[in-house]
Order: C-alpha cells, then sequence, then structure tokens
C-alpha cells in the first residue's frame, strides 16, 4: 500500500511538472514548407545558386535569430516575426542577402510600406538595396556596387500563386492604378500621332513643293520665249512675238 502511495505521488509529480514546464518552455518553430526529397526548407533553396550557399545559409524564425545573423542593421527593427513568417539569410559578393516570406500578402505590404518610409527617409551607410517581390521582402545589405546588387535580386523568384480568400482589400487601388495608367498612356500616345501627323504633313508639303518648284524652274528653263495668244494673231507689244 505504501509503494502504490508513493508511486501515485510521484506520477502526479511528474504531470504537474511537465505542465509547468511546457507552459514555460518556447515553442520549436518549424519551417513552412520542407522539400520531400530532402528536408531542405524551400525557402532556402528559393536563394540565388542555393547549392553553393545551403552549408552557410542561415534560417530565421525570430527577431533574436535575425539580430544575430544580421546585427547593427536598424531596418530590420521593422520586421516582425507572426503568423509563420520566416527568413533565410547568406552571404554572396554582392552583399549579404536576407529574404523574408510573409505567409499573405497583406502583411508583406504592410511591412513594404515601412520599409520603403524608412530607407527614403534615412541615409543608408553602408547601402542597403531592398526589393518586394511576391510575398518576399529582399534586402541585400553592404551593396557598394548597386548593380551586381540588383543582379542578385533578379535572380530571385517568387513560385507561389498569392490568392486572397476573400475579397482583395486592393482591388479598387489596383483598378485606379490600371485608369490612371491606361488614361497616361493613351493621352502620350495620341499626342504623338498627331505631332508625328503635323511633322509628317509639314515635311511631305516641303519636300512636294520643292519637287515641283525645281521641275517648273527646269522647264522654264528649256523655254526662250512665251506667248499667252494661243497661236493667234497679236500685237508684239511686249517683243516676245516673232
Amino acid at each position: 500500500m505504501i509503494i502504490d502511495k508513493v508511486y501515485k505521488q510521484a506520477v502526479i509529480i511528474c504531470c504537474f511538472l511537465t505542465v509547468t514546464l511546457g507552459a514555460f518552455a518556447q515553442p520549436q518553430q518549424k519551417s513552412q514548407e520542407v522539400s520531400d526529397a530532402d528536408g531542405i526548407p524551400v525557402l532556402i533553396k528559393h536563394l540565388p545558386e542555393w547549392e553553393s550557399v545551403r552549408n552557410s545559409a542561415a534560417l530565421i524564425q525570430n527577431t533574436l535569430d535575425l539580430r544575430n545573423a544580421l546585427p547593427n542593421r536598424p531596418v530590420l527593427e521593422l520586421i516582425e516575426f507572426r503568423g509563420g513568417t520566416e527568413a533565410v539569410a547568406a552571404s554572396y559578393p554582392a552583399g549579404k542577402l536576407l529574404i523574408i516570406e510573409y505567409t499573405n500578402p497583406q502583411s508583406s505590404l504592410d511591412a513594404d510600406n515601412r520599409i520603403a518610409r524608412y530607407l527614403a527617409e534615412t541615409l543608408q551607410n553602408p547601402p542597403v538595396v531592398y526589393r518586394r517581390i511576391g510575398n518576399y521582402n529582399a534586402f541585400v545589405f553592404d551593396a557598394f556596387d548597386q548593380t551586381a546588387a540588383n543582379a542578385l535580386l533578379d535572380q530571385i523568384k517568387y513560385q507561389k500563386v498569392v490568392q486572397w480568400l476573400g475579397e482583395d482589400p486592393y482591388l479598387l487601388q489596383r483598378l485606379e492604378r490600371y485608369f490612371v495608367t491606361t488614361t497616361r498612356d493613351i493621352f502620350i500616345s495620341t499626342v504623338i500621332w498627331i505631332v508625328g501627323g503635323i511633322g509628317l504633313s509639314i515635311a511631305t508639303g516641303i519636300i512636294v513643293g520643292l519637287f515641283f518648284f525645281r521641275f517648273r524652274e527646269n522647264k522654264r528653263a528649256t523655254r526662250n520665249r512665251y506667248s499667252d495668244a494661243g497661236g493667234l494673231t497679236r500685237l508684239n507689244l511686249d517683243n516676245l512675238s516673232e
């Protein structure tokens, strides 16, 4: 009986410790998407030439890991790891590449607005090249050669389909932008056609006029005398008729 009581108390204590430690334990995050073939996170495979940097690439799933991977980067204070957001960082000759993947377009766009506004208002030294690619917000830090940095960003491809589950909240903005862009293109095309038509008409008139003038001059040069009598007898008052 004593052994049974001791055993039951030990079980209760173990259960209590398990629940207590589990409540305070930091949950382990998993990558959003892992390749079935080799178990490598898909985000790492979206790095340019990922096979050459896979061993040095860092998968980032929280703010602390981000600060450890890229210290002293004030712009990264704007990044929030919520709802499965994760990132990957790797070093390239063009600079330090960071790709942050959001799980939905709205989060990526909100972060893009904050980052773009911050970079526009703050001088970055060393330079930072930034671009939004799909749900990726990509940075190239220490980008002393911006051409090479942009070429590095050009290699990043977002291969997932972005689709809203409900109504697209940015549909009206896209329609307005499409209307403004289409109107601008039509206006510019119309002006170009009108100006081009006027210029072509003037040039054609000048060329035809010069040709007609030269033709008349050459024809007049072959005639020594001229009479408007039409072959009739007339007075030779102007000394043009024989």
